[in-house]
């Protein structure tokens, strides 16, 4: 009997003195976050020292080894994940214009990543593109040195080259010479007739109807019209062609010019003025294969080190702007975690693995690479916390009900860390699983039954914050990001991954996704 009581006593013991330990830890957590956050300062050399950070860039390259060295010098094991490899690089340079003569000013403007760049300071006259072949054959001669205005409005991707895009503009092509053909009975008419029929409008919905043709003139590159901020994406038919090379890459730059320059300029050459513009455009490439890399730093779970807790942010970003908020204000407080937790002295149950994805922005790569490669252990994840939708900081959590109670004693410190900061765990129905991935890493891990149950946030004082502002364009800058939020949303998924880790058990999958019948 004796043994028995002080076994129970022994038990007893263990488990209050454990606790403490725990609470120390998040206390330790929440005063170095409080006192030394660092989570601006991983921004800042995110974007400020290499910039924006396509893959296949040398920025990219760069912040991969800096961030693997960071989670080095914090205590972390580190893996490079070899996630892919792209035919060419590109690397991006300054870029300028300028239109000389009457209205002279200087032009806003970006270009697609993966797009050709000037020949140096390229100076020409303006042309308004042809949109039936009358109008190109009366216009070739004039194409040679021009800047050709072309029509419809930028969504941030160039011009369509592949084949099937030419297949599109033969077409309307066509139907603009028959639209042609009619117009000229239509005044014929009206000329005999003394009519006033209007004229048949011409498809002007198609960018650039004659491409190849207009490239063989010599012009020296095209614009669009494009709505501020400006947005430019990259050329998915130099990315995604294995056979791509330096000699068989575009030569003709392709500008997406300031909407309200755009429209000065277009009526500028109706009216045939006498003006030119000049650019300057340095897009330069690599000579590939160019191989893009996943960083994961791990910190091993003392008990389970065969599960898992992941938090995740995507290292690449598009580069008119410097990615400070797609993705840096996503993966730079995965890395502030990765250090409060590791300098915490915290030993997690659970592996607890941070992730810097690769290369989200052409196409989810890094993930779907790290899930492929990693098949057995994604029954074995509790959760994947995936941040990427802006600078905004966590205010609660909506899990399923057989998780609610381990979030609440999970969350509890939180209300430690700011009073101006309130955070909710609420509970949530289930919810379907998806069948394709979506707009973010996290869904590839959801197609494989993988809980990624992200924070509720909300731009909770007020900072005006408009993710559509920055997405994808020139405004994408570590200005853009807020470091309060950026701070507090360090902590949060510090005190949050570090409380799955501690758990006595995996968390449930019950109520995450409905059943299929």
């Amino acid at each position: 009997m004796k043994r028995t009581i002080l076994l129970f006593a022994t038990m007893a013991c263990m488990t209050i003195s454990s606790l403490p330990a725990q609470d120390a830890t998040v206390n330790k957590i929440i005063e170095t976050a409080r006192t030394d956050n660092r989570v601006m300062n991983h921004l800042d050399i995110l974007t400020n020292r290499f910039g924006g950070r396509p893959i296949g860039s040398d920025a990219y390259d760069n912040a991969t080894e800096w961030v693997a060295s960071k989670f080095k010098e914090w205590g972390l094991e580190v893996e490079l994940q070899e996630a892919g490899t792209l035919p060419i690089g590109f690397n991006r340079g300054p870029w300028f214009g300028k239109l000389l003569g009457e209205n002279g000013m200087d032009l806003h403007f970006v270009t697609p990543s993966y797009t050709s760049g000037t020949k140096g300071l390229q100076r020409g006259h303006v042309l308004m593109e042809p949109l039936t072949q009358a109008e190109f054959d009366r216009m070739k001669g004039q194409l040679k040195g021009a800047w050709v205005l072309v029509n419809g409005k930028s969504n941030g991707w160039p011009i369509n080259t592949s084949e099937v895009a030419d297949y599109q503009r033969a077409g309307t092509i066509a139907e603009n010479n028959t639209i042609a053909q009619k117009n000229q009975e239509i005044m014929r008419d009206n000329w005999e007739n003394k009519k006033n029929t209007s004229l048949l409008p011409l498809n002007e919905e198609e960018p650039a109807l004659f491409y190849k043709e207009m490239c063989e003139a010599g012009v020296l590159g095209f614009i669009q019209s494009a709505p501020v901020p400006l947005r430019a994406l990259y050329d998915k038919n130099v990315v995604f062609d294995q056979e791509m090379t330096i000699e068989k890459l575009p030569t003709v730059p392709d500008i997406k010019l300031d909407e309200h320059q755009y429209a000065t300029i277009k009526q500028m050459v109706k009216e045939r003025r006498s003006f030119m513009l000049e650019f300057d455009i340095r897009n330069h490439f690599r000579l590939g294969p160019v191989k893009y890399y996943n960083v994961i730093g791990s910190i091993k779970g003392s008990k389970y080190p065969g599960e898992y807790v992941m938090l995740s942010g995507h290292l690449d970003s598009f580069d008119v702007g410097t990615g400070g908020v797609d993705d840096g204000s996503g993966v730079t407080p995965v890395m502030e975690a990765a250090r409060l937790v590791a300098t915490s002295g915290a030993k997690p149950k659970r592996t607890m693995l941070f992730c810097a994805f690769a290369g989200e922005e052409f196409g989810l790569l890094g993930a779907t690479a790290w899930v492929k490669g990693n098949p057995k252990k994604l029954e074995k994840i509790s959760n994947l916390f995936n941040r990427d939708g802006g600078p905004t900081p966590p205010v609660g959590i909506s899990v399923p009900k057989a998780m609610y109670d381990d979030f609440v004693k999970i969350c509890e410190p939180i209300q430690k860390i700011d009073p101006e900061y309130p955070f909710e765990v609420k509970e949530a129905a289930p919810r379907k699983q998806p069948k394709t991935p979506g707009g973010t890493d996290a869904s590839v891990f959801a197609i494989e039954g993988v809980p990624t149950i992200g924070f509720m946030e909300k731009d909770i004082k007020g900072y005006n914050f408009s993710y559509d502002e920055i997405w994808h364009t020139e405004r994408d800058l570590y200005t853009k990001s807020i470091p309060e939020y950026q701070e507090h949303a360090a902590t949060v998924m510090a005190i949050v991954g570090l409380g799955v880790a501690n758990l006595d058990h995996q968390l449930s999958r019950e109520g995450l996704y409905i059943k299929e019948e």
